[in-house]
């Protein structure tokens, strides 16, 4: 059976396919049978959480230190905690009821007990039971694995995954994405590109394939469910071509990225956390042009604070050993929507508040963010650079909380770099003040997939409009030409860090515009590099 989809990224996928399973809000109380049965799927799933904490403790501890990896322990303590476990059996047992349904009551029940405690420390401790129990339910409901119902790689089907479940997903499990719904820049896509796996969107899938053989054509844009042994052959030999370019593109490691004429471009690549890193060094990035900070917040069930920031953004800085990384500002709203924010429902939350917009309106939030940064700075070589920037009185708002946590640093003689500063051009209101933006900082970095959907009127999360959201639409590339000319004008220099900076059919054009520098998914780099070195500007 085939079924026919939009490529999100190109390549093949074979393998078996699995439907992601989201974990159900409602746990369902169901009568059963036999509670020992019952009382072993708990002791499974408590045993597997553990082994889950475990990993998340190691990741930690290796990723933001010590102090902010403690909890995973504290987390593992409680689970193994006997009146907790009684409290689970006996429901199981005396009720007759399901795990999940005893597991859930007996985290709520837990968790108002240590609320109403007088002690602050027990108090704290209400949200880690609750945190603990939801771990546990969701194993039972069979979304551990971050919804991946497989201890091997599979091609993963989805409705969509909002970018807080995209955090969760292990990624070594996914050989592909396919969603019904999502768009072309959706962080399901984006992801996929950040990945170098082949995707598709708007597959009509049937539920009912999970468990079957699946083969992903990110090329031709099609799902081919149980394929007969020919089809299979001919795909397993598309996929060993496809290798082997890999491979000649492995052989430009360490080339310049320098036009046949002799100009020399920074080539970056865009990441999500400390955890793409690896993909960056490997695929031989000159630098981090977009270090997506608010999936910290995403993987956080409270605010971030200033050492658990400041450890990740050190570990990236130090590992890429004086290399430029770009850290955005915090960019939560719109389609990224984080529970402890507690922001209220927009009508229209992409063109809301969001962005710069929360970080001005709640300083304390920004401050943080920004004192972890220039504490990572002394480290590395580090570069900050806000989003959703429309106005110049914006810029000056910033320069001036900047001001304060520098001396706040200065008096407490804690030591930062030198910080290069910019401004992601991503309305088309940045667009028209871009020369007098371009006086106030040292770069700017075009968010070509915001740009496009506010230039073109185009949700970019909205399925319906990907015919029309035409990234090459003439508006988009005058305003990159715009921006490109009077940053330049103005001191500052120009990158290009959205999806289309690792489009090649525009690599030329953008080049011929006089881009410094295009950040791209760390898979894309080689391609990119191939594609500015056949380029001669010259002629």
């Amino acid at each position: 059976m085939e079924i026919q989809g939009k490529s999100v990224f190109g390549g093949i996928a074979i393998g078996p396919l699995s439907v992601y399973a989201k974990a159900d809000n409602v746990v369902k109380r169901t009568k059963i049978q036999d509670p020992e049965a019952e009382i072993e799927r708990f002791q499974k799933a408590k045993d597997k959480a553990k082994e889950q904490l475990q990993e998340l403790h190691d990741k930690a501890l290796k990723e933001v230190g010590e102090a902010n990896a403690e909890i995973f322990e504290v987390h593992q303590m409680m689970l193994e905690d006997g009146d907790y476990q009684d409290s689970i059996r006996n429901i199981i047992t005396n009720q007759m009821v399901n795990a999940e349904y005893a597991v859930a009551t007996t985290g709520d029940n837990f968790s108002q007990m240590f609320a109403a405690m007088d002690d602050d420390y027990m108090r704290a401790r209400s949200a880690d039971i609750k945190d603990i129990s939801n771990r546990v339910v969701s194993i039972l409901q069979g979304a551990d694995n971050g919804g991946i119902r497989s201890d091997k790689p599979v091609i993963l089907l989805a409705e969509d995954l909002a970018p807080s479940e995209t955090v969760q997903l292990d990624k070594s499990l996914i050989l592909s994405f396919v969603t019904r719904g999502g768009s072309t820049n959706s962080h399901t896509a984006i992801l996929a590109r950040t990945m170098g796996i082949p995707s598709l969107i708007g597959v009509d899938y049937q539920d009912d394939i999970d468990g079957h053989t699946g083969i992903v054509d990110g090329y031709k844009g099609i799902l081919i469910v149980d394929p007969d042994e020919e089809t299979l052959a001919a795909y397993q030999k598309k996929q060993d071509e496809d290798n082997e370019k890999k491979r000649l593109l492995q052989e430009l490691k360490g080339k310049d990225n320098v036009t046949l004429d002799g100009k020399k471009i920074k080539l970056y690549a865009n990441i999500g956390g400390v955890g793409d890193v690896p993909d960056v060094l490997q695929n031989d990035a000159g630098g981090i042009g977009l270090f997506r900070s608010e999936f910290l917040y995403l993987g956080c069930d409270d605010y971030p604070s200033e050492d658990q920031q400041f450890q990740a953004y050190k570990t990236v800085a130090e590992t890429m050993a004086g290399k430029q990384v770009i850290i955005r500002t915090l960019d939560i709203g719109a389609d990224k929507q984080v529970d402890y924010f507690h922001l209220d429902k927009e009508d229209n939350p992409a063109m809301g508040y969001r962005a710069i917009r929360i970080c001005l309106d709640r300083p304390e939030i920004f401050k943080t963010q920004l004192r972890a940064i220039f504490r990572a700075s002394y480290y590395g070589n580090i570069g900050i650079m806000y989003p959703m920037i429309i106005s110049v009185n914006e810029v000056k708002q910033i320069k001036k909380i900047v001001a304060d946590v520098k001396k706040e640093l200065d008096d407490q003689g804690i030591p930062y770099g030198d910080v290069e500063q910019g401004v992601m051009i991503e309305t088309p209101a940045a667009v028209m003040i871009s020369e007098e933006l371009a006086k106030e900082v040292d770069f700017f970095s075009i968010g070509t997939n915001d740009l496009t959907q506010y230039t073109l009127a185009c949700d970019r999360q909205n399925a319906k409009l990907e015919k029309i959201a035409d990234t090459h639409h003439p508006a988009v590339l005058r305003e990159i030409q715009m921006t490109i000319e009077n940053g330049h004008k103005g001191g500052a220099w120009v990158g290009i860090c959205g999806e289309l900076g690792a489009d090649t059919s525009l690599t030329e054009t953008f080049l011929r515009m006089g881009v410094d520098e295009l950040s791209v998914s760390p898979s894309r780099i080689l391609s990119v590099r191939e594609a500015i070195r056949k380029v001669d500007l010259s002629k």
